[in-house]
């Protein structure tokens, strides 16, 4: 396994478990809830659009089918080779090996950015932040994608996994950085409870994935409400 870039700030659900990780991305937001926000914001069709911490790629092909050039940046080099891969049959897209404090790429190049659960979590993420508006054109538009922990089933879970985290803080973080937010309400949607168990055991750490999935039981169903921020900014 190649090394991630230093810098990088480790993400052990998709770095260790990149397999089931794909499952999650297939289960996640299956109406399309997160991208119609986006799109009521600013649209991508025919712009310059860069994908930070595009992990494996997976959303890559979506964004080039309508934009003008699409890259996907990601730290973790065999992530990104995987990405590579999956955009082999898209010219018009680019991966490339940065983080998101580095980002591989010149000044004012970017009309529309996104990141989604990668690096952005609210305080902390200001060197990030200062390299993403070196990028960006003038009235270009950047999405932060995240957890809204505050509600959902799947905000609860996040809650008692991550205590630390304090979401009233993260939303003042935001708020005072110039960020617009829409909460959007979407779904984990399974196609069996083996996946859903393998998902919530790669989210959460292991006392609270298992006492989660015995409350969620088989007869709870295969999906989980789940609520996202959807952070944005003019620039």
């Amino acid at each position: 396994m190649a090394k991630p870039l230093d810098g990088a700030v480790p993400s052990p659900n998709i770095w260790h478990h990149p397999q089931t990780y794909e499952v999650e991305n297939r289960a996640v937001d299956p109406e399309g809830a997160i991208d119609a926000a986006m799109r009521s914001v600013a649209s991508w069709q025919g712009r310059d659009f860069l994908d930070l911490g595009c992990g494996t790629g997976f959303h890559l092909p979506r964004w080039a089918a309508d934009a003008r050039s699409v890259v996907g940046v990601e730290p973790h080099p065999d992530l990104a080779a995987v990405a590579v891969r999956r955009t082999a049959r898209h010219p018009n897209a680019s991966v490339r090996v940065g983080t998101a404090q580095r980002i591989p790429l010149p000044d004012a190049c970017v009309d529309v950015a996104q990141a989604r659960w990668a690096y952005f979590f609210g305080p902390g993420c200001e060197p990030g932040l200062a390299d993403l508006g070196r990028v960006m054109r003038r009235g270009g538009t950047a999405f932060i994608v995240d957890n809204d922990a505050r509600r959902s089933t799947f905000g609860g879970w996040f809650r008692r996994g991550y205590p630390n985290v304090d979401p009233e803080e993260v939303e003042r973080f935001w708020s005072r950085h110039g960020w617009q937010r829409i909460g959007v309400d979407t779904v984990w949607r399974f196609e069996s409870r083996a996946d859903l168990e393998a998902v919530v055991r790669i989210e959460l750490p292991g006392d609270v994935a298992e006492a989660v999935l015995r409350e969620h039981g088989v007869a709870d169903g295969l999906e989980v409400d789940y609520a996202v921020n959807v952070w944005w900014r003019r620039y």
